[in-house]
């Protein structure tokens, strides 16, 4: 395995290539970009890279489904943190091009909702591409095919494009969620402000199949960030479900509502516990009474003493 090589969702000039140049440990890094999510994380997968920084979630549309996807299949990868990154875009065209020029504008299929209704105001006209990444919409703007693109502004210089229009964005203060990705390890130490996540499948499909997945988190106090249901390819109506939730695996709450979820589903993937981005053990609300890990200890303690006649 290339311990010294990072990939991430390329070409040159994406968002992700930002967001992993954010991680100390990029600057002692090799970091390479590749054409799509899988390949990225195909990379790590069969020991091209050590890990791979791919998007996972934004604030406007949710999870990316790609990323999930790849996550809940194939050979298992675990998250190891997280990075948050603020997204406005800029449509980049070819030098001398006017608005009224453009015709054919691409960015990621992710970028779309996000630009939605600034397009609907100014381009109403335009016919919308997708582009494998945001930067590789600038490449195809270069290379003639489009006529514009909706990247980071930070791209047109890589691509000699110029920024006809910046700070392009239907939602203020969107963020973009990625994930650093590597092999199946030892989780870090909790932090005290920690997310762990996992993928749970159905058993089957019957009333309250999901509440009660649901009430393993819920009866223990363990809070839920993000729940997603992805199809797994086995036919409408078969569903699993990605799930970000507060709380490290070694958190007694959090570890007793990972074995009630095996018991009663058929597969359960650990992706990870890691630290939240930009999140504080200060900041994090107080526990519930009964859920924190003193409680669960003189809970077991006194079952143990039950047991043994000693009451």
């Amino acid at each position: 395995m290339s311990a010294t090589r990072y990939a991430y969702l390329g070409p040159e000039g994406t968002f992700t290539e930002v967001a992993l140049r954010t991680l100390p440990e990029a600057a002692t890094r090799e970091l390479v970009p590749m054409v799509s999510v899988p390949a990225a994380l195909d990379a790590v997968r069969s020991g091209a890279a050590a890990a791979a920084l791919v998007p996972i979630e934004n604030s406007v549309e949710g999870g990316i489904t790609a990323t999930l996807d790849e996550l809940a299949s194939g050979e298992p990868l675990m998250i190891y943190r997280e990075v948050l990154l603020s997204i406005t875009f800029a449509l980049l065209v070819r030098p001398g091009t006017k608005i009224t020029d453009i015709k054919t504008v691409t960015a990621h299929p992710a970028a779309q909702p996000q630009v939605r209704n600034w397009m609907a105001s100014n381009l109403p006209e335009v016919t919308w591409e997708s582009a494998a990444s945001n930067a590789d919409g600038a490449r195809l703007v270069q290379e003639g095919r489009y006529d514009a693109a909706f990247a980071g502004e930070f791209a047109a210089a890589t691509y000699g494009l110029v920024p006809l229009v910046t700070e392009i964005h239907d939602a203020v203060n969107a963020q973009t969620r990625f994930v650093l990705v590597g092999r199946p390890a030892r989780p870090a130490a909790p932090t005290g402000a920690d997310k762990t996540s996992v993928v749970i499948w159905l058993g089957d499909d019957h009333p309250g199949a999901l509440l009660e997945l649901l009430q393993e988190f819920a009866v223990r106090g363990v809070n839920l960030m993000l729940i997603q249901s992805r199809p797994t390819g086995a036919g409408i109506g078969n569903y699993c479900f990605a799930v970000d939730a507060e709380g490290h695996i070694s958190d007694r709450r959090v570890g007793e509502a990972l074995m009630g979820l095996k018991r009663i589903s058929p597969n359960v993937r650990f992706l990870g516990s890691y630290p939240r981005a930009g999140v504080l053990p200060a900041d994090v609300p107080a526990l519930r009474a009964g859920t924190s890990d003193t409680e669960f200890v003189a809970a077991s303690d006194w079952l143990a003493r039950c047991q043994d006649g000693r009451a």
